[in-house]
């Protein structure tokens, strides 16, 4: 529940700076999120080399 406090108090700060702003600039911040999940989830969906939970590497 104090998590869901903490969040809700959050989103309501960075609403409040957004509304301040310009909307190019707001625009600007939201595209460049966007674009670092795009990246984000390329990453993690395309095969790659993957580490192991077990450590099995040479010692």
């Amino acid at each position: 529940m104090l998590f869901l406090v903490g969040a809700l108090l959050v989103l309501g700060v960075v609403l409040g700076a957004v509304a301040h702003v310009p909307v190019p600039v707001s625009v600007g911040a939201g595209l460049a999120i966007a674009l670092w999940l795009a990246v984000f989830a390329a990453r993690e969906r395309l095969p790659g080399r993957r580490r192991t939970a077990g450590g099995g590497g040479a010692r």
